[in-house]
């Protein structure tokens, strides 16, 4: 189907990779389908489009990136509710939300509250998590930088990119974040 966003335009996206949440979004409870979108930079940073309204995007990382330490503990009921039965699952994706000012530099991610995908089931949530030790507004710019500047450059990857936004399906993705059991 062909979902109309204000940052990217007209995109398509299949069914299969629309991602649901029940409860929505902190500050976007009303808002419960979203897919992932790929803005064709070199920044590393996904977008999750709402498809229930064009003008929400919010730029998404894998935390593991620039925090290679960082690891979620679900409760039962959560890995209930994501429908996860196993948390050695590779169909499992785990997202920061960031904040982009306009000065980049002061980019952080909300650590404390990630979102988690169930790629297989086409559900997420976002979870608070209850460690301490993260924030929601972990300064992450540094790190990112080192990330992008230290990734392997493909000459076939770099051909295959257009300089369009694309709709990417969560199984194309991969999250290296270890989800375990409280």
């Amino acid at each position: 189907m062909e979902v109309q966003t204000s940052r990217f335009g007209a995109l398509e996206v299949a069914e299969a990779d629309i991602i649901s949440l029940s409860e929505g979004l902190m500050g976007f409870e009303d808002l419960h389908r979203y897919f992932i979108v790929d803005s064709s930079d070199d920044t590393m940073i996904l977008w999750f489009q709402s498809i229930d309204r064009s003008d929400i995007a919010f730029p998404i990382l894998e935390p593991k990136i620039f925090r290679p330490d960082y690891g979620v503990r679900l409760s039962g009921n959560e890995l209930r509710l994501l429908q996860i039965d196993s948390v050695a699952k590779p169909e499992t994706l785990v997202y920061s939300i960031l904040t982009i000012p306009e000065d980049p530099c002061g980019m952080t991610a909300n650590l404390k509250a990630p979102i988690v995908i169930n790629v297989k089931e086409g559900i997420g949530r976002q979870v608070v998590l209850q460690e301490n030790e993260y924030s929601v507004k972990w300064s992450m710019y540094r790190e990112l930088l080192a990330a992008i500047m230290s990734a392997p450059k493909s000459t076939d990857l770099v051909a295959e990119r257009t300089s369009e936004a694309t709709a990417v399906p969560p199984s194309a993705v991969d999250s290296n974040v270890e989800v375990l059991a409280l």
